[in-house]
């Protein structure tokens, strides 16, 4: 019984509401038409009242400041534009004008017409009349930020907030200024704000996204970066920064996947795309598809041969391509590298039996290997470091081996690189028990296991 009446009170309010709505909507238009009208009608008398004036005298203050303000008002830019400039001539003559709220539409009407450099002078003098008033502010910040200048841009723009806090562009332009100046943590604060009310601002995304990535919140970075991937304007871009965090986080076949998606990108520029075939392919050779590699390598060097270390690149993986051994000392899994490692210990010395006391895998850097070597002459505890890069070799780590040679006893070491050993290194060693092994006599000794299948 009490449900029926709640439906029968229902049908009378919706009956109520219904009628109230048609009985009274034609009077709700003619509100709204009598107010346009009276809008017309009120611009139709400033407009007559001052051409009046003018016809009297052409420079009337106050006949002029009426329609500037008008045509202000109405976003009629040209215009407004063209007769706040005669009040600017006027202001001297008039103390009764405000030059300080003439300056500032004037520089406003400027700056919608595109004509920056008027715009920023009148702004300055507004500026020196008034520093404090938020449209001053906001309008030389956006003057700046325009240039370029983001260090001044992200000064008005503060300034700006701390007259309406609230207000979403200014919020929003104080934020990408902030992030261009790499002021990340203070940046992300006010794009977090931005983006909460203009979710659908894929430029405000793409820079929280970045400042979260240099901030090491990673995770929030990649779940930005992914979502824009698609984007027609940002999206390579994106892909390129999605990619690079799986890339350092050895979440390879997910960097390619979005490398890939990046290249798809009809429109991308030169430097983007160079950058995402490069770290395609340094994903491709950490899964030792070197194939794939040099051949995105060539791709780079057919239309951008200057970029970056191509050309040293190309020679590196060509060799590497070419020979499987130094493949598996450089890139290899780490437990293929160990094993290659030893398998170089057992052989070293020929004619000798040799077995391994330690291992010891520092990081993906270098592993050292402890062995006793037994020949017909001698016996020792021999120290083994295979250091894991091309580069050059200085004195610390074989100062540091030393070190370590002696705390484990070992009687004398080697340390085998694929790469080259610097002029201090050098001298370091001549006076101890080490012995540097450089490339050339590493791809001998990989040319022995090879001959004997190994």
């Amino acid at each position: 019984m009490e449900y029926d009446i709640l439906i029968i009170i229902g049908i009378v309010l919706f009956a109520v509401v219904f009628l109230f709505g048609f009985f009274f909507k034609d009077e709700f238009f003619r509100v709204k038409k009598k107010k346009i009208k009276k809008k017309e009608k009120d611009r139709g008398k400033v407009i007559k009242t001052a051409n009046k004036k003018l016809a009297i005298n052409p420079r009337d203050p106050d006949a002029i400041n009426a329609l500037a303000e008008l045509y202000f008002k109405e976003g009629t830019w040209d215009r407004a534009f063209k007769h706040y400039s005669i009040l600017i001539d006027l202001c001297p003559l008039h103390p009764t004008l405000d030059e300080g709220e003439i300056s500032l539409n004037y520089g406003i009407s400027a700056l919608q017409l595109q004509n920056y450099d008027e715009a920023y002078k009148a702004l300055l003098v507004a500026k020196n009349i008034n520093p404090n008033g938020f449209q001053l502010n906001f309008h030389l910040g956006s003057i700046e930020f325009l240039r370029k200048n983001y260090e001044k841009a992200s000064m008005y723009f503060g300034r700006a907030k701390n007259s309406q806090p609230d207000h979403i562009q200014n919020t929003r332009l104080l934020g990408i200024s902030l992030y261009k100046i790499k002021k990340y943590s203070d940046a992300s604060i006010f794009l977090e704000k931005a983006t909460e009310y203009e979710p659908d601002d894929k430029e405000s995304l793409f820079a929280l996204a970045h400042c979260y990535s240099e901030l090491g919140n990673r995770e929030k970075a990649l779940l930005i970066f992914t979502h824009l991937r698609p984007d027609a304007k940002l999206g390579a871009k994106a892909s390129l920064m999605a990619g690079s965090i799986n890339l350092n986080q050895k979440q390879f076949s997910k960097a390619i996947m979005d490398f890939e998606i990046g290249l798809r990108h009809e429109k991308i520029d030169l430097e983007t795309r160079s950058e995402l075939l490069y770290r395609l392919a340094v994903a491709y050779v950490q899964l030792q598809e070197i194939g794939r590699a040099l051949n995105l390598l060539r791709e780079i060097e057919s239309v951008n041969p200057n970029y970056k270390d191509i050309a040293d690149k190309i020679a590196k993986f060509q060799e590497l391509s070419s020979n499987k051994n130094l493949q598996i000392f450089l890139i290899a899994p780490t437990s293929d590298f160990v094993t290659l490692c030893k398998t170089i210990t057992m052989d070293f010395f020929p004619q000798s039996r040799a077995k391994v006391i330690d291992i010891t895998i520092i990081k993906n850097q270098y592993t050292d290997i402890l062995a006793e070597i037994n020949t017909k002459k001698w016996e020792d505890l021999i120290l083994f470091r295979y250091i894991r890069s091309t580069g050059t070799v200085g004195e610390l780590v074989l100062r540091e081996l030393y070190s370590r040679c002696k705390e484990l006893r070992a009687g004398r070491a080697f340390c085998i690189h694929a790469g080259d050993f610097s002029e201090g290194a050098k001298q370091f060693v001549e006076a101890r028990l080490i012995d540097l092994i450089p490339k050339k006599e590493l791809t001998r000794l990989f040319e022995r296991l090879s001959l004997k299948g190994r």
